[in-house]
């Protein structure tokens, strides 16, 4: 991770300390409402808090790097114990961090404010419930955000209610969630979504919950106590009755837009410029032609649905772009590189937002995951969804449902009937085309949100008045 100074040219009058949930793309997104902070309030200090392995994943990349001179990291314990070997298992990994908090967190806040003195606003990935508790400790201000959706949210406020109304311990597959039955026509705002679409969070009962399946449970008593609670969205996103329902329960609730995100996206970077050879191998492909996948750093696909998709772009022969990570190459179809070689490209990683970006482009296919839901409409480029966790789900039912920007693979499953299905309705029927057009109209609605006089711009400078004040 690398290091850097302090300013100098001004005094750092106020200090913030910011707390990072260390999966997915939570850190990721957290970060850069840091840096965005960082440059709108230079005379404050920011202190961000993260794991060892996930700093050292954010700092990896030279944009991620770029931190303006009043922000530092820090590292705190992850939980797993000395010489302990992680199984690989996602949730291993959640829950011997949640086990470690917020002792963890308590440690790196007295090593920062013995460095530059006291915390003055206390910021924390909302799921990070027990920063309430410090910000208390502390005397001052608490300001969560959260990064997903915020209809998952609302899921995570009403669990309660969920679990007592709706039959959840009967549904055994994604059929379940096409019954009238389970839509959830008592929630406030989620009156287009199933019970099969929620976060397992929200489905396990009180025997099954992990640790973190307790906090988040808990975030309908807990939030509403925040200073304020920063939303990863846009206002003009929302259904009437979800955001009129939020409001009612955080009076201050500030939508400052996609935290991932430069709207409209700055110019791509010269080609010859991204190591990773993808820009240039776009560059060589014809406007509006090549399928885009990937699965994020934190997705397992089992690998029998790996072997199915890898043969529906062989049968397809439509040109194709797959950032997949190193340990799954050797999951794909035996001689499969070779055989696409002309057709495609296989990529450890890719400049995400950069490959949507670029005029090739047609299609996404993507697990879901909100920043990757955001990116692709920020972009213009219409998905093909394979939800797999957490959000997943809820995203995938907005983007074909609710927003009707791309489709969800039938059953839930890739296989290569189905995702041939998908591609020929996504790429070449009316369908597909109904699809374009919608994901280019919310295109254009979030480029006239991100305006300088829009509702984000005014509830980000909301934002800095409460973290910067004296």
């Amino acid at each position: 991770m690398p290091t850097h100074k302090l300013a100098t040219v001004w005094p750092l009058r106020q200090h913030v300390a910011v707390m990072a949930f260390p999966f997915g793309c939570h850190p990721l997104s957290l970060l850069k409402l840091v840096q965005k902070l960082a440059i709108a309030a230079p005379h404050t200090h920011f202190s961000f808090f993260n794991t060892t392995s996930s700093n050292n994943s954010l700092f990896f990349t030279s944009t991620a790097s770029d931190l303006p001179c009043n922000v530092k990291a820090y590292n705190v314990a992850d939980g797993a114990p000395m010489n302990h070997i992680i199984s690989g298992h996602s949730v291993e990994r959640v829950e011997l961090f949640m086990k470690a908090t917020p002792d963890n967190f308590r440690e790196g806040l007295e090593i920062a404010m013995t460095e530059m003195g006291q915390i003055n606003c206390l910021i924390t990935d909302a799921f990070l419930l027990f920063g309430g508790a410090i910000a208390e400790d502390l005397n001052v201000p608490w300001i969560p955000v959260w990064i997903p959706v915020p209809h998952s949210l609302s899921a995570h406020i009403y669990s309660d209610m969920i679990r007592k109304h709706y039959n959840i311990n009967n549904l055994s597959s994604d059929n379940d969630s096409r019954d009238p039955e389970n839509i959830l026509e008592k929630i406030p705002g989620l009156g287009e979504l199933r019970i099969a679409d929620l976060p397992d969070e929200v489905l396990l009962n009180e025997t099954q919950e992990s640790l973190l399946c307790y906090m988040l449970s808990q975030v309908g008593n807990v939030l509403p106590q925040a200073s304020a609670l920063v939303m990863n969205f846009y206002k003009e996103l929302y259904s009437t009755p979800l955001l009129d329902d939020l409001k009612t329960k955080f009076p201050s609730l500030l939508n400052v837009g996609f935290l991932t995100l430069s709207i409209p996206p700055c110019p791509l970077p010269l080609s010859n410029a991204d190591a990773t050879g993808c820009l240039s191998w776009l560059d060589s492909q014809k406007p509006t032609s090549v399928a885009y996948i990937s699965f994020g750093t934190v997705v397992n696909i089992p690998s029998s649905e790996i072997v199915e998709l890898a043969e529906a772009l062989e049968e397809t022969k439509l040109p194709f772009l797959w950032s997949l990570r190193d340990n799954l190459i050797s999951k794909l179809p035996q001689g499969f590189l070779d055989r696409t070689k002309l057709d495609g490209k296989v990529v450890p990683w890719a400049p995400q937002n950069q490959v949507l970006a670029h005029n090739s482009i047609n299609v996404y296919i993507t697990h879901c995951g909100a920043n990757s839901v955001y990116e692709s409409m920020a972009n213009g480029v219409p998905m093909i969804c394979r939800p797999v966790f957490a959000d997943n789900r809820i995203n995938a039912r907005i983007v074909e449902d609710i927003w009707g920007i791309g489709v969800r693979i039938d059953d839930g499953v890739f296989t290569k009937k189905g995702v041939i299905k998908s591609l020929e309705l996504v790429l070449e029927n009316e369908e597909g085309r109904r699809i374009r057009r919608k994901v280019h109209a919310l295109q254009q609605l979030v480029f006239k949100a991100a305006k300088a006089n829009g509702h984000a711009a005014q509830d980000f400078k909301t934002l800095v008045e409460k973290c910067s004040l004296k």
